[in-house]
C-alpha cells in the first residue's frame, strides 16, 4: 500500500510542475525555456594564467617583478618565520620566499642579485641573466651561496629570472 501511495503522490506532484510550465506558457505567450538566459548572457570561464597576484602593487612597493608561478613559491614577510628563502639583491636588500608543497616555480625580475639562502626544506635552481649570458645555479636546503655578481669573474649585474624547487 505505501509503494502505491508513494507512486500516487510522485505522479500528482509531477502533473503539478507540467500544469506550471503550460499555465506559464498560455500566460506569457512563449514558452518557459525560453526565459532561460542565453549563451551569451552567461558570465565568462575562469581560466588559470598563473599571473602572480598583486604583482602590480609589489612591483610598485618593492621594485621587484612577480610574474608567473604555480602558487608554491610565494613573497614572505622576511620576520613571519624561520627557514624561509632568502635572496640578496644591491637594490632591493633580502627578499624572502615560502616555499609550499614538495615542488614550486616562479618567474621572476629581481634587479642586481648577488646571494641566496636556501630554505630549510627544498632544492632550489635558479636562473639568472646578465648581459646576454644566463647563470644556472642550484642551491641547497639551507645552503648560503654566492650567486649573480658574487659568482662572476667580470662583476656584471645578474637579474633573477626564475626559482624553481624541489624537495
Amino acid at each position: 500500500m505505501k509503494l502505491v501511495r508513494r507512486v500516487l503522490v510522485t505522479a500528482t506532484a509531477a502533473a503539478a510542475c507540467v500544469a506550471a510550465a503550460v499555465g506559464a506558457t498560455y500566460a506569457t505567450g512563449t514558452p518557459a525555456a525560453a526565459a532561460a538566459p542565453a549563451g551569451g548572457d552567461l558570465p565568462p570561464y575562469a581560466v588559470e594564467d598563473f599571473a602572480y597576484p598583486d604583482a602590480g602593487r609589489i612591483q610598485a612597493e618593492l621594485g621587484i617583478t612577480l610574474k608567473r608561478g604555480d602558487g608554491h613559491v610565494t613573497l614572505a614577510d622576511c620576520a613571519s618565520a624561520t627557514g624561509l628563502m632568502e635572496v640578496y639583491s644591491r637594490t632591493n636588500g633580502k627578499i624572502c620566499f615560502r616555499v609550499t608543497g614538495k615542488t614550486g616555480y616562479l618567474s621572476l625580475e629581481i634587479p642586481a642579485v648577488y646571494g641566496m639562502k636556501g630554505d630549510a626544506a627544498h632544492q632550489a635552481d635558479v636562473t639568472l641573466t646578465a648581459e646576454g649570458s644566463k647563470q644556472n645555479v642550484t642551491v641547497a636546503p639551507n645552503e648560503w651561496k654566492g650567486v649573480g655578481e658574487a659568482a662572476d669573474p667580470e662583476r656584471r649585474d645578474h637579474v633573477l629570472v626564475e626559482i624553481s624547487v624541489s624537495s
